[in-house]
């Protein structure tokens, strides 16, 4: 609209009052004229409202109508608006079908799911991978389609930070990732990826070691009892071959280690959770973990100290959280200095559970910390080396934890020590009174 209008409505009313002063001169009735030519105004003025009342009603994509002067000037202001806001939706219709051309190409299932988890739009791979079924399916919850515990129980997380891997719900043998992102006000977009070539090369690998490591513990159970029987022969044997011998043992001893850890991990990774699911007594667990991690400190004095909650029980396989929770308290033996300190402490807040082991050793640089779950990774090969280690069991912890749906959380500083927290949540919680 000219930014004028209201020039133009005082001329307008000017030359009407003109008028009906014109009038009223020429017939002598000055109020009457006056009446008149207001209320002519006034009855033009409604006829426009109605006029654009009618338009916004019945025919809004339309071209408002056609008026002079002033209204003239709004329905042309209408116009224009109508124009722009056209060009915008024109454009935005071809974002929309770009986006959507883009998607149907995609390999990977892309499904859009409203506040509630209702279906509202996805792509033709979603119908290859999910077995979606348009339109028959739109609007319906997407747990009644992918009939899954686990994509259930992951579905109703409030947060998404790793993906899963399941059966499609079409073929037993095509494993899918999905992965869920927040967007919106509460909507969520699921994608779903074919992984069965990497699963079956992860699968293969899974194997190859758990065979290999299978293989290898006859030939290793030999050669060091073939060693501890040579070991135990007379003092007089010679003192070089001795040392030999004992290092032989030694390293036989830690290949074995790892091999054990090997083949735990393989045992891990064959399920996802575990089968002896019971309700696992934690504090009693931890004070026999203290009791070995005293024995395994010997002479270098370690403050071993213990704060635990006898009532909180914790539900899953009590060998699984024994070797996780052992390999967390017998690291911070090994890492710390001599008359160093380690607490434990197993808690319980409105979060869930959790289990805190702290040291005041020698501390992880902060860039090590994404990579330290990682199979065979070392922060110092020589000092690992020399403790003893098999690089496994942080890897370990973690797929122990996984299957009790826990994570771990990593905290350190060099020279100020470290804190490995395993959090639990509430659901894997019991209280010893409710276990009658």
């Amino acid at each position: 609209m000219n930014q004028d209008w209201r020039g133009t409505l005082i001329r307008q009313l000017l030359l009407l009052l003109a008028g009906c002063l014109l009038v009223g001169l020429l017939s002598g009735q000055y109020a009457w004229a006056l009446a008149i030519g207001l209320g002519a105004w006034l009855g033009w003025t409604l006829w426009q409202l109605l006029r654009l009342q009618d338009w916004l009603s019945n025919r809004p994509d339309e071209p408002p109508p056609y008026s002079r002067g002033l209204w003239g000037e709004v329905f042309d202001s209408l116009y224009h608006l109508q124009r722009r806001q056209q060009r915008a939706r024109e454009r935005l219709q071809a974002v929309i079908e770009r986006i959507q051309e883009s998607t149907t190409a995609l390999r990977d299932a892309v499904v859009m799911l409203d506040a509630d988890g209702n279906l509202e739009w996805w792509n033709p791979a979603a119908e290859r991978l999910l077995g979606l079924k348009s339109p028959q399916d739109h609007g319906q919850p997407v747990t009644n389609l992918v009939r899954h515990p686990r994509f259930k129980e992951y579905f109703e997380q409030s947060s998404h930070p790793e993906p899963l891997e399941l059966p499609s719900p079409l073929d037993d043998h095509c494993r899918l990732q999905l992965h869920i992102t927040h967007y919106g006000h509460g909507q969520r977009l699921l994608l779903a990826r074919d992984v069965t070539r990497m699963h079956q090369l992860e699968q293969m690998r899974k194997d190859f070691v758990a065979n290999v490591s299978h293989e290898l513990r006859t030939p290793l159970t030999v050669i060091g009892g073939y060693l501890e029987t040579l070991l135990d022969a007379p003092d007089d044997a010679n003192p070089r071959r001795r040392r030999a011998l004992e290092r032989m043992q030694q390293q036989a001893r830690r290949m074995q280690a790892l091999l054990d850890d090997l083949l735990l991990l393989a045992r891990l990774e064959a399920s996802d959770y575990p089968t002896d699911n019971q309700p696992v007594p934690v504090a009693a667990l931890l004070r026999r973990i203290q009791a070995d991690a005293e024995t395994l400190s010997g002479a270098r004095g370690h403050r071993i100290e213990l704060e635990a909650d006898p009532q909180l029980h914790l539900k899953g396989s009590e060998l699984e959280l024994h070797s996780a929770f052992a390999n967390l308290v017998f690291n911070a033996v090994k890492y710390t200095q001599d008359g160093g300190q380690i607490r434990i402490r197993w808690r319980a807040d409105a979060e869930g559970a959790h289990l805190a082991v702290e040291d005041d050793g020698i501390g992880i640089e902060e860039r090590h910390l994404p990579r330290l779950t990682e199979r065979f990774y070392r922060v110092d090969a020589g000092r690992a080396s020399r403790t003893g280690g098999t690089g496994l069991g942080l890897a370990i912890v973690k797929h122990v934890l996984a299957r009790h749906h826990g994570r771990l959380e990593i905290v350190s500083r060099v020279g100020r020590g470290s804190t490995f927290t395993c959090h639990f949540p509430a659901s894997q919680l019991l209280r010893h009174q409710e276990q009658a």
